[in-house]
């Protein structure tokens, strides 16, 4: 199966995350917000603003090594959501459910929203901005660096 590479900006993260703020409004307030680390951090400070949260803790789990899958591996415990009751998990992507399925365990009674669900991932995610084909690799931001490049007539002269 080929893989297609979905580029999302700073601009369009910015853009989502409000949009998934104001699907967001009308659940709270929230206690609380859960940033799954490290790509539900941004999205996360964006959402508490948005929704004027002050309280934000973070889960670290680690299922990932550069683009091997393992087994969910708890680095750090949101303590203080205790069992999710009143507090909002937040993440970037939810791909495979792996991460997701493993943080609800930890948080059973919190609501879960991501920016991007990818369908093996829509499950286990109550809510989310848009769906992405299971294909699909995407780059954040924060996994991209901006680059110069020529203009097309400079690239026609050299080639």
């Amino acid at each position: 199966m080929a893989v297609a590479y979905a580029t999302v900006s700073w601009d369009q993260l910015h853009r989502d995350a409000r949009a998934l703020a104001e699907s967001l409004m009308a659940r709270g307030p929230f206690k609380g917000i859960v940033a799954i680390t490290r790509g539900g951090l941004i999205p996360a400070a964006i959402i508490a603003r948005e929704l004027d949260c002050r309280l934000i803790e973070s889960v670290s789990v680690m299922t990932y090594d550069e683009e091997d899958r393992g087994e969910p591996t708890l680095l750090k415990a949101p303590s203080a959501a205790g069992d999710g009751e009143g507090f909002l998990i937040i993440d970037d992507l939810v791909d495979s459910g792996v991460t997701a399925k493993y943080v609800r365990k930890i948080l059973p009674k919190a609501y879960f929203a991501s920016l991007y669900a990818k369908p093996s991932g829509k499950p286990f995610t109550d809510s989310f901005v848009l769906e992405v084909s299971q294909e699909t690799w995407i780059l954040f931001p924060w996994d991209t660096a901006p680059l110069f490049v020529p203009p097309i007539a400079r690239k026609t002269l050299t080639s």
